[in-house]
């Protein structure tokens, strides 16, 4: 079997704040698996004997040493950062939807549908984002609580509940 390709190896400080997170303060659980995971790997462990003390998979294992080895030590143990995506549609834009859901009427329709807003969207040249799912322009319609059916019956601005 071929040798580990990330090795861990912790400062003594490093090694102090980890044996502080595991024996005091408030903690989240996660973070406590990674400080005795990086203490055992540092001390030797393999990481099937890691893996059976701390509940991590092998892969995770791994993937943590990697972290340690490229990232850094504060990355690895706070682990990876969670970031959301930014909204598709924002202010301005959100405006020219409720504005063109609120307006007439497309030719031949009863009423504005969200397939119909789509295809609309991509031909209208003030908007900053050109490409959009029917399901972003639900979720934007439903979070201004504008109702398809309301805003095509009540006209201009009548159906926005805001």
């Amino acid at each position: 079997m071929p040798g580990k390709i990330y090795k861990v190896t912790l400062t003594d400080e490093e090694r102090e704040v980890l044996h502080d997170i595991i024996n005091r303060g408030k903690h989240n659980a996660q973070k406590r698996k990674r400080a005795q995971a990086l203490l055992l790997v540092d001390e030797g462990y393999t990481d099937v004997m890691v893996a059976d003390r701390t509940g991590m998979s092998r892969r995770g294992l791994e993937q943590m040493r990697q972290r340690f080895v490229e990232e850094g030590f504060e990355v690895t143990l706070e682990g990876k950062p969670k970031g959301h995506r930014p909204r598709a549609l924002q202010g301005k834009d959100e405006a020219h939807l409720v504005a063109l859901v609120c307006g007439p009427k497309p030719d031949g329709c009863t009423r504005w549908t969200l397939r119909l807003l789509q295809k609309t969207w991509t031909t209208l040249a003030h908007t900053d984002t050109k490409t959009v799912s029917y399901e972003t322009i639900r979720r934007t319609l439903k979070k201004t609580k504008l109702n398809l059916g309301e805003a095509a019956d009540q006209g201009p601005m009548n159906g926005v509940g805001l």
